[in-house]
């Protein structure tokens, strides 16, 4: 589903996805409340959701879409400038990634269908500046999260650090040298351990829990 209320970009993004054999676009929307309730009864795999909307924005209508219970349904933040100053709290509210609006059509697929895997789309170097970001607008206050984080083994941890880089299995795998199997099984214990929908949630509470900062090794 895609939402935005911008009609041009609703009717370009339907057509540029719509092409795509593996993807259907089975509704658009306006605004957040019109997300938000389209959501509840179709159940799309992914959103892709402008932040900056009208009423209800982008963050909220991905809060109140995500924290559903049993929700599945992923949200791909749209924003307009590089490092939009909502961006952090769209992560924050469940979305699993984001892509500038000026993305070509086969960026905005491929974002698709790498948040319909379950994988944080993320870059290394967005990551390198939202962490700073967070480190400047809330860094010293840190939800009480350090007990989930506890549950987690060492190698988990190692993991989990790697993941908040914005690095990918594979690269991951050549970093602690071991299988990229390997990697994927450490990942869906960290998940499940810590309650956790994706990867972006993991990276957000490795965030919130310092165990990456800005001038760490890989940052």
């Amino acid at each position: 589903m895609i939402a935005d209320d911008q009609a041009m970009v609703r009717e370009a993004f339907s057509i540029l996805l719509g092409v795509q054999s593996d993807i259907e676009v089975v509704a658009t929307a306006e605004d957040g409340i019109d997300a938000v309730a389209k959501a509840g009864e179709l159940l799309p795999d992914v959103i892709v959701m402008d932040i900056r909307m009208p009423g209800l924005d982008g963050i909220e209508a991905t809060r109140r879409i995500t924290s559903r219970p049993g929700s599945g349904v992923k949200v791909l933040a749209l924003t307009t400038f590089n490092l939009d100053e909502y961006v952090y709290e769209a992560l924050r509210a469940g979305a699993s990634g984001f892509l500038l609006k000026d993305a070509s059509g086969l960026q905005l697929a491929e974002a698709v269908r790498v948040v319909a895997r379950g994988e944080a789309l993320l870059s290394p170097d967005l990551t390198k500046r939202l962490i700073a970001e967070f480190a400047r607008i809330g860094g010293a206050e840190k939800p009480p999260t350090g007990v989930r984080i506890g549950k987690l083994t060492d190698r988990e941890n190692e993991v989990l650090r790697r993941i908040a880089q914005g690095l990918s299995n594979a690269e991951i795998a050549e970093r602690l040298v071991v299988a990229e199997e390997t990697v994927k099984t450490h990942v869906g214990r960290i998940l499940h351990k810590l309650q956790l929908r994706d990867r972006t949630q993991a990276a957000v509470l490795a965030w919130e829990n310092g165990l990456v900062t800005p001038g760490a090794s890989g940052l």
